[in-house]
């Protein structure tokens, strides 16, 4: 095995979850999540060991991730809510 010829190999990568696919009230505890952490999460550092600008800046698709992720995880109960209606 030559190491400096190594072929890479493919990486699997889970399908994107379109907003389609997800339900209302998937999309409505996302934001909600994504809210909450905004008030109570996470907050930038300060000092050496903060980010600057760019932390300022993309610290809100930090957020939303984070807020998929819990909402993808958690059952807040609005799909009971939205079935009710």
């Amino acid at each position: 095995m030559d190491p400096l010829h190594l072929a890479a190999a493919p990486v699997a990568r889970p399908a994107p979850q379109s907003m389609a696919s997800t339900s209302l009230a998937d999309q409505v505890e996302q934001m909600f999540l994504e809210e909450m952490l905004k008030h109570c999460g996470p907050g930038a550092l300060g000092g050496s060991f903060g980010g600057g600008a760019g932390e300022e800046q993309f610290s809100s698709f930090l957020t939303r991730e984070h807020a998929a992720l819990l909402a993808r995880r958690l059952d807040l109960g609005l799909g009971n809510l939205e079935a009710k209606a």
